[in-house]
């Protein structure tokens, strides 16, 4: 009954409790609609009750521990249900690279979750499918490559912003603050200026309020009664949190709809300020073509945009905000990062070419995001075609959770997959290895597009502020009673805290 308990107390309403029993005993009177389980090519999975599927067996807090723990015993392809929904469960680094590199085509597609689809209807670059997800995904790589992602132009602005985070660093004095806003707010603005042409201060109330109802919103989606209602889509009236979740998206869509319209005002063919611009012009240099059923239309950019400042914000945040976490908890790491910083670069500003000379500092930043685990069932799959998967059955249009975390903590590829252990990424010699299994970043065509960005970002970022800061536990707090245990939203992130920031220059 716990999965019946945690849906109560999120809904409040003693009513629903009512229609869900009589539902359930007017399906148990029905033909169930579940699959057999006994065709031996399906994927196995424990037996799903009717309309509940397997829900009572999930913990819904944290669903994918519990995904981990039947890959045990079904393997690593497996099918559970949310409620009358299929799934397929893929786990192990072997299984997940081999369905999303080898089989790309066929794992492929998005399964936009029901809440995310009222707002987005099929629109946009991470949730969209077909020729409109193709084209856009096309447009965003190839633009946000040319207004700097991975390269010169986009290093400068991040460095740029790391000197505005650092003044706020300065401003707590060494007392202890919670970083989420700051480093939200630094994280967010390296994609508003590819975005939108230009970054915003800390205390501008529009920004504050886009990034911040834009981070809750990332709560919402990650919540139980939200997951629920992506199941039974009719407990819809009763469930608060996704009134709360389109009253956010509403306000942030008017608030978004006014800087589109105010760089539209501006445009100017011979300067193109971001994204945003170059959609404009590409819109309309095909509207005076005569093509106007194309996919650049307002929805597509409106959507592509607020995907991308969600995406481009919450994850490469959190990772960093995991970092500092991970510096406080093991002082003696991050004394190994400061010396090699302090050996290798001194006083000098930070550039992306010194991460070949900084070892132990990249082992660390990839370590934290192994250990962060920051998507770890990976956004929705959906197959594109029917396939037969290592000897299963799997038909088009089933759901597929590619489970990451199975991937970051294969007990086949680390040596100490539930520890934080830089050493994972050092050879005997202390180089910088690769590892096959790090794919914090998914892996196939729905890989995150803003790879290089985050990566650039988060060397940048991490190393400059530990150059400058040292970082500890607020006063009254060792680093044995900090909790390393995540908040679950659309993402990982960690459980709030705080830290002092004490300047070493």
């Amino acid at each position: 009954m716990e999965m019946l308990n945690l849906f109560l107390q999120s809904s409040s309403s003693v009513s629903l409790l009512g229609a869900l029993v009589v539902l359930l005993l007017i399906y148990l009177i029905s033909s169930s609609s579940f699959s057999s389980q006994e065709d031996r090519k399906e994927p196995p999975g424990p037996k799903p009750l009717p309309l509940l599927g397997n829900l009572l067996q999930l913990d819904l807090k944290k669903p994918f521990h519990t995904l981990l723990k039947l890959s045990k015993k079904y393997g690593s392809v497996f099918t559970v249900y949310l409620g009358p929904k299929k799934v397929v469960v893929l786990a192990g680094y072997k299984t997940v690279k081999e369905a999303l590199v080898n089989h790309a085509d066929e794992f492929g597609d998005r399964d936009p979750m029901l809440i995310v689809d009222e707002f987005n209807q099929g629109h946009g670059v991470l949730w969209s499918n077909g020729d409109s997800w193709k084209e856009m995904r096309r447009f965003a790589l190839t633009n946000l490559r040319d207004f700097g992602m991975g390269k010169k132009a986009c290093e400068d602005k991040i460095i740029e912003e790391c000197q505005y985070l650092m003044e706020v660093l300065k401003n707590f004095k060494g007392e202890a603050f919670d970083t989420t806003r700051p480093v939200n707010y630094a994280v967010s603005n390296i994609i508003c200026s590819m975005v939108y042409g230009n970054r915003f201060e800390y205390d501008d109330p529009e920004f504050t309020s886009l990034v911040d109802r834009t981070n809750r919103n990332n709560e919402l989606v990650g919540s139980t009664s939200i997951q629920l209602y992506n199941v039974f889509p009719w407990i819809g009236k009763w469930v608060a949190n996704r009134k709360e979740f389109h009253k956010l998206a509403a306000a942030n869509r008017k608030q978004n709809l006014v800087l589109l319209s105010h760089l539209k005002e501006t445009l100017n063919p011979q300067m193109c300020r971001g994204f945003v611009d170059a959609f404009l012009l590409r819109k309309q240099n095909l509207e005076e073509s005569g093509i106007t059923n194309s996919h650049y239309h307002n929805e597509n950019l409106l959507i592509s945009v607020m995907n991308l400042f969600a995406a481009g914000t919450e994850t490469t945040a959190s990772t960093l905000r995991w970092g500092l976490l991970l510096m406080i908890k093991y002082p003696k790491i991050q004394d190994q990062v400061q010396e090699e910083l302090s050996r290798v670069i001194g006083s000098r500003q930070v550039q992306v070419e010194d991460r070949k000379n900084l070892p132990f500092t990249n082992a660390v930043i990839h370590e934290t995001q192994r250990l962060a685990n920051i998507i770890p069932t990976s956004l929705p799959h959906k197959m594109s075609q029917d396939v037969t998967f290592q000897g299963h059955f799997i038909k088009k249009g089933t759901t597929v959770y590619p489970l990451l975390m199975s991937v970051l903590f294969d007990e086949s590829e680390w040596e100490h997959p539930h520890t934080f252990y830089p050493a994972h990424f050092l050879d005997k010699d202390g180089k910088f290895v690769k590892r096959d299994a790090f794919m914090p970043f998914s892996a196939g065509r729905r890989i995150c597009l803003g790879e290089s960005l985050a990566r650039m970002e988060l060397f940048i970022f991490f190393t400059t502020i530990l150059q400058h800061f040292r970082f500890t536990p607020p006063p009254g707090l060792s680093e044995e009673d900090l909790d390393l245990t995540p908040r679950v939203n659309i993402t990982l992130c960690p459980s709030p805290y705080k830290l002092c920031a004490v300047s070493r220059m």
